[in-house]
């Protein structure tokens, strides 16, 4: 035998109950006997609870309420069941809303609604639904009954969540099982007491009368159908990859339904447990998916989103989303007895229910959560306990912390599985959310922590993560900027995505972009391949200051902010971002550039944040030139000079600045190619090349001020202080001559020009100089930069490196890399 149980949204509707029915007469069909337990139609019970709370108040329209009740269940009727049946059935609905018409006018008179009363309003919403469900199963021919179980599930009288008497209610229900052999349609979440009173076991107490009735009927099954696909790994409202599990043991499921897994009602494994009958839950809608198994001995592989089976040490992340965080500390504490049985003997008088429970080895604290709606109560509880103590000063007053949640991962295996506890703060500590309490039982099939509320969703998707899909990685992009860099960075991206995918189970996950016009923000993420469209199309007016307070709301995991931007307005943002756990990567370099003190705020508030923060293309463009740096100083050499043409633009005009061409004529030519600013005098002024070397200062030690940096200026002052690019042009043909009478010394003494930064004896400088052909800068050519490192360990010759360093695409493809290394970090085991 089998017991079915239906909850509320598989019996909303007329459509809904067909579906139920067409389920039960499959299993007819098969002549697999069985039992159905059915709840009230969908929001039901929630509106059975506000007209009861209207009535009792004196409020007339309750009636109205009552009027809307009545109609939405003879209209399911008139659906169901046929014309000629339908007064028969009409006289039974209209003799339940009568007798549930004079209970509430009784309330309404006494301005009184007790538990008691409260109960037997609310069995009408099973006693309803049950009732037409069993008729419209006679009218497909089907030998059914309907059974109120008020007339065999015997309880105390603790009205509004009931204990039952399992002596009594077992016999009951084989005596009236033996006497009935059509199909019984029964009431969930109802019962009675030996006085025959309504009572109800609380609310979810239909799947607890189906496990009652499986019990006492030694069923081969119970199956609880729903509306979602068995038992998730975590809430698929929250986690939109979590997916069902095959099976999870009894204890697994009581875990994880005490930590709010809303799919199983806590009381409803115990009944099973005892007879070790299996519970499976399935889903109405889906009746071709199997569903999740919870027995004695699950098995031991799961089927993972991948298809590939392996023993999963975690079953389930549960989590509650509001708790109250209570301590109660003081060195009065250490080494006496009795304290925790005081503490939680003055809790338990109060019947304050505790959530978990950790205490500190030193004896000096002990913490626990409860339901915030009992915070206030367990504080005065607490100090009213301990008040001799607090006076004296041995025991401070309660703390009370609000706005807390609870995650608990959950498995039999964990307990046989090492590293666990270190993958969970791992997980937790790289997306920068704070753990305020730990507790995990002896049996070790749980661990739990408690965190801000605020980060409860951004905690549930990296929890779930990295022990579900710990073999895939997303980043959680936001970018500023969509020029020339920005759109070239997409167009990477969405080329390279399905070989990060394949190779690396890399997804990059573009959450939001923004411009100086527009901004886009989808947290589904935005197709690459369309951004541009998508932007005109969907996107608001851009506003930096909503774009970022959008990215802290998100709070997504593993998030990267990039920007592609040369704004100094955009910067302004960088230490609010690094401060919300998420990374960042720019080739701006105004932020490294501006005062030594940002700088430093920056790196230690990224170093704090335990995030990121990543500039390579500061300096290089794609070059590895920061890292180099870095690498050098790790490994204990000592930088002694830096030489650097650092400058794609300045590298590519004295490249080209040769015998026959003017050097007006070249910087013309830079700037169609596109290798200048639109205004060349921003490359040739030198500042873009001095903070660049300023920045590398840093990265050595040095503390440099931008005003440290000494410029040699290629520029005249008239050149400078034209008013326009036409003008500065006209200006620069006359300083043609001077140029020509440089190069020509230059290659008269066997050298070439070139615009070269230097960091030596802790100065920075920027200068047009003459290099021989046995110095590495001799040869270059095009718009390359090259940079050379004279170390302790590269004496005779320093350590070059050099390539292109100028255009959008190496640009792009550097920060690329950053985001591929943003990744590695993010998910380092």
């Amino acid at each position: 035998m089998k017991l079915l149980k239906f909850g509320g949204t598989s019996v909303g509707s007329a459509e809904s109950i067909k579906t139920v029915a067409e389920i039960v007469a499959t299993y007819h069909r098969e002549q697999i006997k069985c039992a159905v337990v059915v709840s009230a139609m969908s929001g039901i019970t929630d509106k059975l609870i506000a007209i009861s709370e209207k009535a009792a108040s004196g409020d007339e329209s309750y009636l109205e309420l009552l009027k809307e009740l009545e109609k939405h269940h003879f209209d399911t009727a008139r659906t169901l069941i046929n014309v000629h049946a339908q007064s028969r059935v009409f006289a039974y609905l209209k003799t339940l809303i009568n007798e549930l018409d004079d209970l509430l006018h009784g309330a309404f008179l006494l301005k009184e609604r007790s538990p008691r009363t409260l109960d037997l309003v609310l069995s009408f919403g099973e006693r309803l639904s049950a009732y037409l469900i069993s008729q419209y199963m006679k009218e497909l021919g089907i030998d059914a009954d309907f059974l109120d179980a008020r007339k065999v599930i015997r309880t105390d009288a603790n009205f509004n969540a009931a204990k039952v008497d399992f002596e009594s209610t077992n016999q009951n229900i084989n005596e009236y099982f033996t006497a009935n052999k059509a199909l019984q349609i029964i009431t969930g979440f109802v019962a009675s007491t030996a006085d025959n009173e309504t009572t109800t076991m609380g609310r979810g107490g239909s799947d607890y009368t189906a496990s009652i009735f499986g019990a006492a009927l030694n069923a081969e099954e119970v199956e609880i159908w729903t509306d979602v696909d068995g038992v998730m790994t975590a809430d698929p409202r929250q986690v939109k990859n979590a997916f069902s599990l095959e099976a999870i043991s009894y204890l697994e499921a009581m875990e994880m339904s005490h930590f709010g897994a809303k799919v199983i009602y806590p009381p409803t494994i115990q009944p099973l447990l005892n007879k070790n009958i299996p519970l499976r839950i399935r889903n109405t809608f889906n009746r071709e998916f199997p569903g999740t198994v919870i027995s004695r001995n699950p098995y031991a592989t799961q089927n993972t989103p991948e298809g590939n089976e392996k023993l999963m040490a975690v079953k389930g992340i549960s989590s509650i989303k509001e708790v109250a965080l209570l301590s109660l500390q003081g060195s009065g504490m250490i080494g006496i007895p009795g304290i925790s049985s005081r503490l939680f003997g003055a809790l338990a008088r109060r019947k304050i229910n505790i959530i978990i429970i950790t205490q500190a080895s030193s004896e000096h604290s002990i913490s626990f959560a409860v339901s915030p709606t009992d915070a206030k109560l367990a504080q005065e509880a607490m100090d009213e306990e301990f008040a001799i103590e607090i006076s004296t000063g041995k025991i401070d007053k309660a703390i009370v912390e609000q706005h807390l949640s609870i995650v608990a991962i959950i498995g039999e295996n964990m307990r046989q599985t090492p590293g666990i506890s270190g993958k969970l703060f791992s997980a937790l500590g790289r997306n920068g959310i704070n753990v305020r309490a730990v507790a995990q039982g002896s049996s070790e099939v749980n661990l739990t922590v408690v965190i801000s509320q605020r980060n409860l969703s951004k905690a549930l998707n990296t929890v779930h993560e990295a022990f579900f899909l710990s073999e895939t990685k997303t980043l959680n992009v936001f970018m500023a900027g969509l020029g020339l860099i920005g759109s070239t960075l997409l167009k990477q991206i969405a080329q390279q995505g399905s070989t990060l995918f394949e190779n690396r189970l890399l997804r990059i996950n573009f959450i939001g972009i923004i411009n100086s016009r527009k901004m886009l923000i989808n947290e589904a993420g935005i197709d690459t391949n369309h951004w541009q469209a998508l932007l005109e199309q969907d996107g608001s007016a851009s506003d930096m200051g909503t774009f970022v307070h959008r990215l802290k709301e998100l709070n997504l995991p593993n998030s990267v902010f990039i920007d592609c931007t040369s704004s100094d307005y955009v910067i302004k943002y960088y230490q609010e971002v690094l401060q919300s756990a998420v990374s960042i990567i720019t080739p701006n370099k105004l932020a490294n550039s501006g005062t030594y003190k940002t700088y430093q705020q920056l790196k230690q508030t990224a170093m704090r944040a335990g995030v990121k923060f990543l500039y390579e293309t500061n300096v290089g463009a794609g070059l590895p030139v920061i890292r180099v740096l870095q690498d050098l100083k790790d490994s204990g050499d000592k930088i002694y000079k830096i030489e650097g043409v650092l400058s794609g633009t300045l590298s590519y005009i004295f490249n080209s600045f040769q015998e026959g061409r003017k050097f007006s004529e070249v910087v013309k030519e830079a700037q169609q190619k596109g290798y200048t600013e639109p205004d060349p005098r921003e490359d040739l002024n030198g500042m873009d090349v001095a903070r660049k070397i300023l920045i590398l200062s840093r990265e050595v030690g040095l503390t440099l001020e931008p005003e440290d940096v000494e410029i040699q200026n290629i520029l005249p002052q008239q050149c400078l202080e034209a008013p326009d690019v036409e003008s500065f042009f006209q200006t620069l043909e006359s300083i043609d001559d001077e140029m020509e009478a440089k190069r020509k010394k230059a290659a008269e003494e066997g050298c070439k020009l070139r615009f070269i930064a230097i960091l030596e004896d802790g100065k920075a400088s920027v200068q047009l100089q003459e290099v021989g052909e046995t110095h590495p800068f001799y040869s270059l050519s095009g718009s390359d930069n090259i940079i050379s490192y004279h170390t302790a360990r590269y004496k005779e010759r320093p350590l070059v490196v050099k390539g292109p360093g100028a255009g959008a695409e190496v640009t792009a493809a550097g920060v690329f890399a950053e985001v591929i290394s943003i990744s590695n970090f993010l998910y380092q085991q």
